[in-house]
């Protein structure tokens, strides 16, 4: 394992010209290297395709790449073929960045007795589609929460989602006016998932003390003073009468 991996990091972007040159020599076309800062060119027909060498994918390889689009009718990125493990890590999202720039993807094998090359797929017009259920499912979780409680950027700590938002609001409700039914809960404004939320305890914070009657426990305390701003939102909320408790829920 470490052999392969000090064999790739010897890799130079010089050794993937020659399979790219002699793959393109064989498909007809006249191939110079470096002109006007261009990696590869071929051309054929008046046809201008470029390629771009770079020994992994980076930024200044798409900076390359899609500057050299100005002048050439199709640009190609070429990088060493990947192992099985890391094709896995971000590949689709490789592939994705470089249809959405129009670019071809090369990849050059180094690894075999004999390096070659396979084309992975040619520069081809992007026709961008949105995904209409993930911009319904963002929409509805920005008007599922009461305000902004997360830091743009954050990845080590626990989002405040819709779903946290109104497990916290449930708890505050229970913790202030004792065991309630789902029922008497919505009625306050908990929301179409309170059953849901309830029966599934997904932080541990509820339990039912008897049929269709849930109860807050005295554990969830220690979590709610992690949120004071909520929890102190949720209590101010709660009108001074509140509706008595309604027939116990299946």
């Amino acid at each position: 394992m470490a052999k392969k991996r000090k064999q790739s990091t010897s890799i130079k972007e010089t050794d993937l010209y020659r399979p790219v040159r002699d793959y393109l020599i064989a498909q007809g076309y006249t191939v110079r290297a470096e002109v006007h800062d261009c990696d590869v060119t071929a051309t054929k027909d008046g046809e201008l395709i470029v390629i771009e060498l770079k020994r992994a994918f980076n930024l200044d390889l798409l900076l390359q790449a899609t500057a050299r689009q100005r002048a050439a009718d199709s640009v190609y990125v070429a990088i060493p073929r990947p192992a099985s493990l890391a094709r896995r890590t971000g590949w689709q999202s490789m592939k994705h960045v470089l249809r959405r720039l129009e670019l071809g993807l090369i990849l050059v094998a180094l690894d075999t007795p004999k390096p070659s090359i396979e084309i992975v797929f040619h520069p081809l017009p992007y026709e961008r589609k949105k995904n209409r259920g993930k911009k319904r499912a963002i929409l509805h979780e920005i008007s599922q929460r009461s305000g902004d409680f997360n830091e743009g950027g954050s990845n080590r700590r626990a989002l405040m989602t819709a779903y946290r938002e109104a497990a916290i609001r449930i708890a505050c409700y229970l913790e202030t006016l004792g065991p309630m039914a789902p029922r008497a809960l919505r009625e306050l404004g908990t929301g179409a998932k309170t059953l849901s939320i309830l029966a599934s305890n997904y932080y541990g914070w509820f339990e039912r003390v008897e049929r269709g009657v849930y109860a807050v426990k005295a554990s969830a305390a220690a979590e709610l003073v992690n949120y004071p701003e909520l929890v102190q939102r949720f209590r101010d909320e709660l009108p001074r009468e509140t509706p008595g408790l309604p027939a116990p829920e299946s």
